[in-house]
């Protein structure tokens, strides 16, 4: 079959699968085993809306959304064709535009730049990174510039080589950065958003402490602080950025776990940081928590809590545009969950509302991801 992928459109109304009562408010996607769900979220109770399959696809891993345009992106987990773009329709189903090669192998995250001009992916086996210049329609090119990463780190089991894990553009879309798992390395590249080239910075990239695994990385709203979520070394690092530069300077490693925890089996995956830049949030696979930090105005970390996910295998979550609920995405009990977050202190507390699926990875809300380009800010 010539996508590879076994995409099938559904109708209208999409499928129903069990889900909250009531709800409706603010919409939000979420990938799946089998596709790309939709549901919503009423930002003042926290309610979600019914549960459907927007979309059947292979292997949807990762999501973003254009800032200015009703298209998702999402990388897929088989085939060659393995970067996809679709519309989405007023009801909230999706059409898809097309499916292409993501410039490497092994797809495992997309984002879109802050001008909703360029895409950007990491490849997670070929340990490379790709951009497409977006056309008109929502659709993309050949890429516009492509970069295979070199080196290995001190785990002989999973640093070997090269593992891009994500990649980024900062919020005045003058720099690329991207996680490699494999190096310990968040590599930095000068961007030129308007042809969607870029070239290495220098130095060309910044360091995690040696095995820690860099996985995801949040900016702060100020753009001068950046967290690195290592996924083998259980923590976050913290990067003060010169923002003319690119430069990054590591001012802190923190854990992301409670000194008790054991931690065979656990994996730190997702990041984010609250719109206000109070708090900073974190997922841990295996013992199933979201750690919460304070900022403090240098932008260094604390953690006040370790709080439930709820739902088990935390791989994914967002915080809704409210800034009020974060969502998690339960990869191994199959369900999102909504968490309340304390507008005083950012604390988490479970709620009543989840909504079942077959084993979610990924939470976004459409044009939230990735918010208006800033001009870069200058000290």
């Amino acid at each position: 079959m010539k996508l590879l992928l076994c995409l099938v459109l559904l109708a209208l109304t999409g499928s129903a699968v069990q889900g909250g009562e009531g709800g409706g408010g603010t919409p939000f996607f979420i990938a799946g085993n089998d596709g790309i769900y939709r549901d919503s979220i009423n930002p003042d109770t926290g309610k979600l809306g019914q549960v459907t399959l927007a979309c059947a696809a292979q292997g949807p891993n990762f999501l973003a959304s254009s800032p200015v345009a009703q298209i998702l992106y999402a990388t897929l987990g088989a085939g060659e064709r393995s970067l996809a773009d679709f519309q989405i329709r007023p009801d909230g189903s999706l059409h898809l535009l097309e499916a292409i090669r993501s410039g490497g192998t092994g797809a495992c995250h997309v984002s879109v730049d802050r001008d909703g001009t360029n895409v950007l992916v990491a490849n997670y086996d070929s340990g490379s990174i790709a951009s497409f210049k977006i056309h008109p329609d929502g659709t993309l090119g050949e890429p516009a510039f492509q970069a295979r990463f070199t080196g290995s780190g001190p785990d002989p089991n999973r640093q070997k080589k090269p593992w891009a894990h994500s990649i980024y553009t900062d919020p005045g879309d003058a720099f690329i950065y991207a996680c490699d798992l494999g190096t310990d390395s968040v590599w930095i590249f000068k961007f030129d958003r308007t042809t969607g080239r870029a070239m290495p910075d220098d130095p060309p990239a910044a360091k995690v402490p040696p095995g820690s695994g860099p996985r995801h990385l949040a900016f702060h709203p100020n753009g001068k602080s950046l967290y690195v979520a290592n996924e083998m070394g259980h923590s976050v690092t913290v990067f003060a950025r010169d923002t003319a530069s690119g430069g990054l300077t590591a001012l802190q490693t923190v854990s992301a776990l409670l000194p008790e925890t054991p931690v065979a089996g656990v994996t730190t995956a997702e990041i984010a940081c609250h719109p206000t830049g109070q708090w900073l949030y974190v997922s841990n696979r295996g013992c199933d928590t979201i750690s919460v930090f304070s900022i403090a105005p240098d932008g260094k970390l604390t953690l006040i809590q370790s709080a439930s996910s709820v739902a088990q295998f935390p791989r994914g979550f967002a915080i809704d545009p409210s800034g009020r609920w974060l969502i998690t995405a339960g990869q191994k009990d199959n369900r999102i969950a909504v968490l309340k977050i304390d507008p005083g202190t950012g604390r988490l507390t479970a709620t009543d509302q989840f909504a079942s699926m077959p084993g979610p990875v990924c939470v976004v809300f459409p044009g939230a991801g990735q918010p208006s380009r800033q001009e870069p800010i200058r000290d």
